[in-house]
């Protein structure tokens, strides 16, 4: 088991579903919920409950908007530990290797991450930022996960263009023990805000789809997220189990020449 896995134990408190919360809500009245709290175009909607990732203000997710999800346990923006996006070089689209003084390289299939940040009527938002971030082919997150503690591969800032949108070449993560495969990402109103860790306007997670994870999955290196995935679902994930039609991914591409995901990102 991976020291990524130690971390998702962590990661439990926080990461009760949109529905369980709504739950909570219901049972017990006016209860306060103290707590931490990512397709092309989406065909349907569902109307999450409260979430709020560490160091968020509580915000309410209008319909529409990409639901509000736990940053996890490794965000590396100040949140819970170390602050990436304080530092020089995070501004960046290749994803792949480290910056600074660190100088390691993520292996894996090659993955275009391709976001396009829309508001709630599908018009670009140009100008906004994206922090992103996600586990590496074995399952472990840089700056936190045993062995790769040095490390700052597959975290970056990149700034929404005329269209909204947003390009990061990365790798395709690993599905680790208890989560369905995803990538992290928050979403600011400028880079000045995103670079300064502030007024985070939106923490979510991208899905990514069943068959081109497992196709990912059944290439040399990826020996235990076979195992790992078919021990969950969309359907069981801890996060995307309430409703995850905002943030499944749309993949184009195949393994040998690399794969990119699409996801519209409205806020």
């Amino acid at each position: 088991m991976h020291q990524h896995d130690q971390g998702l134990s962590l990661d439990l408190p926080t990461l009760l579903s949109r529905r369980r919360v709504l739950g909570l809500f219901t049972a017990a009245g006016a209860v306060a919920v103290a707590g931490c709290a990512p397709e092309e175009q989406a065909t349907s909607t569902a109307p999450p409950g409260p979430g709020q990732p560490p160091g968020q203000s509580q915000t309410q997710t209008a319909e529409g908007e990409i639901p509000v999800e736990t940053a996890g346990p490794f965000p590396g923006d100040g949140s819970n530990g170390v602050n990436v996006l304080t530092e020089s070089g995070i501004v960046r689209s290749d994803l792949t290797r480290s910056f600074g003084t660190a100088s390691g390289v993520a292996t894996g299939v090659p993955l275009t991450i391709a976001l396009a940040v829309v508001d709630t009527s599908g018009s670009p938002r140009p100008g906004a930022a994206v922090y992103l971030w996600h586990c590496d082919q074995q399952g472990r997150y840089s700056l936190y996960s045993n062995g790769v503690e040095q490390e700052n591969y597959l975290r970056g800032v990149q700034v929404a263009d005329a269209a909204g949108k947003i390009t990061f070449t990365s790798v395709y993560p690993a599905a680790y023990d208890g989560r369905w495969p995803h990538i992290h990402f928050e979403v600011y109103a400028t880079l000045a805000k995103a670079t300064g860790a502030s007024d985070k306007l939106r923490t979510s997670q991208l899905a990514l789809p069943e068959d081109a994870s497992a196709k990912v999955y059944a290439t040399s290196g990826y020996e235990q997220s076979v195992r790992n995935m078919g021990n969950t679902s969309l359907e069981t994930d801890m996060v995307f189990s309430d409703g995850y039609s905002l943030q499944l991914g749309t993949v184009t591409g195949d393994v040998e020449q690399g794969l990119t995901v699409t996801l519209s990102v409205p806020v």
